[in-house]
Order: C-alpha cells, then structure tokens, then sequence
C-alpha cells in the first residue's frame, strides 16, 4: 500500500473551482494532473504494474473503458438500466488468475438489476434463466470454497495422507519423512499429479478471491497446508506436461518471431548436459528412496532436455513420441515404476548419443537440421552420396546466412523469394537418388525450417544455443 498511488477522475464542469472551494476543496491539482499528465492517467490505470491501482471516479470512465485487470469496484451513487450493467461488466473482465470482480455496494444500487436486467438481459442465452443475475454475494465463494476444501481432502485421504498429521508433528525427522511419504503417494502418474494440483490450485484462487473478508479465515491454515504441500511435489518435480510439449516448441517460435527475439527457455535456468549423469547413483537412489519421486525427477530432466533439442531440429521429433508413449504407458498401469525408471535411463543414453551427434558428424547444431531435413525420412543413400548431401547442407546454410538471409527478410515478398529460389538452387545439387517429388518436399521442408528459426540478419535459435 505504501507503493500505490491514486488519483480522482471525474467530469469537467462550469465554475467547478468555485463550486469545490466553497466545500473546502481544491480541485485544480487533480484537474491538472487528468489534464496534462503523461502518459494519462487512463493508461497507467490500465497497465498492471503501475502503482496507480485506486481511481475515484465521477461521470468518468464508468462505461465503455476496459480494464481487465480492475478486480474492485465501489459504488456510492444510484445507478440504473446501462450504466448500471456496464459499471458492473467493469470489474468482471477474464484476466490471468482472477476468480471474479467484486462490487461493494454501499447505496443499495442493486435494487435496480432486474429492472436493468428485464431491459438488457432478455434472451441472452447460453443458458440464462429468467430471474437469474450476474452477481451473488460474496458468501457463495465461501461455500465454493468450502467443497473444494471437503474435495482436496477426500482426495487425499484416498492417498493415504493424513492432513492434519503434517502439521501436527514436532519431530524435524518425522515431519521431513510425512511430507516426503505425501508427495511420493501424489505422484501415482500424471493423472494424480494434475488433478491435486487442479483441486490445489482452485483452493488458492478462492481463497484469495475472498480475501479480505475475515470469512476467509477459517481457511487460511489448510490453504497453508495445500499450497505447501504443493510447493514440495514442484520443488522436486517441476509440473511440466509432456503432451504439451509439441505446442510449446511452436509457441517459442510464435514468441521468437513476435518479440524479435529467440529465447530457447528451460524451467530450471540451466543448460541440461546428460553425459554428467551418474546413471548409477541415480539407479542406487531409486532402489533406496522414494521411487515414483525419483523417475518423476528423471522424467522432468529429461522432458526439459528434450524441449530444447526438439526446437533446435524438428527431425527428432520421434524421440518425443518415444519419450510420450512411455508415459501413457506408465499412467495406464502398463509400466510399473521400476520398469518405467528403467525405460527412462535407457532413453537418457539414446538422447545423449542424438546430442553429440553434430559433434559425431562433425557439423554445427544448426547444419545438423539442414541435413537431418534432407536424409529423414531416410532415402537410400551410397556413402559417396551421404557425403555429398553433407556438403550440399553445410554449402546451403552458408550461403543463406552469407547472402539471403538479410534484415527483416520475412517481412519483404521480394526477399522470401530469394530465400526460397536459394534453396531449391542448393539443393538442385544433391544425387541422382532424389526423385523430382522428393526434391520438392525436401525444398519446402528446408524453407519452412529457415522460415520459422531465422528472424533475420544475425537473429536465429542457435545462437542462445550455443
């Protein structure tokens, strides 16, 4: 609160100056400051992070003014038919986290919604029923909230943990030893995994929503609770889904190209590097601790070096429905958890073998790409002609990034063209054993690549990479 700033909006009117200091009031600062400050004081109130977050507002900026991140709403004037609605819809906009807008009421302005309602609300559809309103008080929330709890807890207590033991014990050992054993018996599959943290999650969300009303405080140690108890399974395994995995390489680039900028991101800060696992020691905890947390700990180093070897070249594409299918696997009960921890270790040494293998083929990442794009699916290939494609990848990435791919490309018909005649030119050179229809698959598949990992000039994926 010490941070927040606020500011009175309200309607220009004759002889105002001398109407607010007959009442002891000066307005001409706050008229000023709505006049001539910039930016205005409307775009600060939009914009999230600055700290003007309370607005005393008067004929102003009650309708037609959207803010999404508003979440109060006090009202102490009547108000009635559309200015009434869309006041209301002010504080009820879709933003991140936000459970619901809340409207303080202290005229009794409500007694005029279904009168509002009866004119604006008829025939609305999508499941309305004639008497019913967009607003409920604020009770409903704690009734909400009060079977998510009753939910959360039978969950668990299917889980075998006892709640109230976590919190009760005194002994450091014993205590370290309950939280460990509850978050070994969450992380029964994927499945158990995301519905705690949905059923978690949703307490929080309505916990806050009630927030400040002292009706939240027979709440606040079992949100505790929860949110700790979450805390713990995302500090050992960080809740990363791996069938989200293709979206999320399609969103790097959407958000690469979108920002100017290509950002390669990995949820621990740190590059991955799979020959430094010590596949003993790592076998040696599994049999001594807690199984399922540690191939859950396997499973997410993995996933997250996959992420960023997938982006890099589309062509391992294989390794992740490999990778997916041991997982649905495991979650249907087909793998018990040792023959899935088993699976993941194995995959660990065919994933780092795929890592190095630029290193192998003696090329970069990049040219890699390029040439896994001209051999996958495989076309039978002499060991001359496997050579000759090799030099026909390195001679065309060279050349594009040497000549064709210039500022902001992508953006000019003329310059994609060039792009585009470049490659089918380079890859005219590879052998005889690339028919005409292979050719020009292999044409597209190589402009979509350098479509979708160079920006322009000097700005591509590798580069973070590196």
């Amino acid at each position: 609160m010490e941070t927040t700033d606020m500011a009175a909006v309200i309607s220009s009117s004759q002889n105002e100056a001398e109407d607010f200091k007959q009442k002891g009031l000066d307005i001409m600062p706050h008229r000023h400051r709505m006049m001539n400050e910039s930016p205005g004081l409307d775009e600060k109130f939009k914009d999230e992070n600055h700290p003007l977050r309370i607005v005393f507002v008067c004929a102003m900026w009650m309708t037609r003014f959207d803010v999404p991140s508003c979440s109060t709403i006090y009202l102490d004037k009547p108000m009635q038919n559309h200015t009434l609605m869309q006041t209301i819809a002010r504080a009820n906009r879709v933003f991140k986290d936000k459970v619901n807008g809340l409207i303080m009421d202290y005229i009794g302005v409500f007694r005029n919604l279904q009168k509002a309602l009866a004119i604006y609300g008829a025939a609305a559809g999508g499941g309305i029923e004639e008497g019913d309103i967009p607003i409920k008080a604020k009770t409903a929330l704690v009734e909400q909230l009060r079977e998510e709890f009753a939910e959360a807890t039978d969950f668990c207590t299917a889980k075998k943990i006892d709640l109230p033991k976590l919190l009760s014990t005194q002994d450091a050992f014993a205590r370290t030893k309950l939280w460990a054993d509850a978050v070994e018996a969450i992380l029964h599959g994927d499945d158990s995994k995301r519905t705690y943290f949905s059923l978690a999650g949703n307490i929080t969300r309505l916990y806050k929503a009630i927030l400040p009303d002292p009706n939240a405080n027979e709440f606040t140690a079992s949100e505790a609770l929860f949110s700790r108890l979450t805390q713990e399974i995302r500090s050992e395994v960080p809740d990363v889904a791996i069938s989200e995995v293709k979206a999320q390489v399609e969103e790097l680039l959407d958000d690469s190209i979108m920002a100017g900028q290509f950002i390669i991101p990995d949820s621990q800060g740190q590059y991955i590097d799979l020959s430094q696992l010590d596949f003993e020691a790592l076998k040696a905890r599994f049999a001594t601790g807690y199984q399922r947390t540690e191939a859950e700990k396997l499973k997410g180093t993995l996933n997250r070096k996959l992420q960023r070897m997938v982006s890099l070249n589309k062509s391992r594409t294989n390794y992740l429905e490999k990778f997916q299918q041991m997982i649905e696997d495991y979650n249907a009960g087909l793998r018990n958890v040792e023959l899935f921890f088993n699976n993941l270790l194995t995959f660990a040494q065919d994933l780092e073998v795929e890592d190095k293998r630029a290193i192998a083929e003696n090329l970069t990442e990049e040219k890699l790409a390029i040439l896994d794009l001209l051999t996958k699916p495989e076309v039978n290939l002499t060991k001359q002609e496997e050579k000759e494609v090799k030099q026909v990848a390195k001679v065309l990435l060279e050349n594009l990034k040497r000549e064709k791919l210039v500022l902001d490309w992508r953006k000019r018909q003329q310059s994609r063209a060039v792009v585009q005649l470049a490659i089918e030119e380079g890859l005219d050179q590879l052998p005889q054993s690339y028919s005409a229809e292979i050719y020009e698959q292999k044409c597209d598949r190589v402009y979509q690549h350098i479509y979708d990992s160079y920006l322009d000039l000097g700005k591509n994926i590798y580069i973070v990479a590196a």
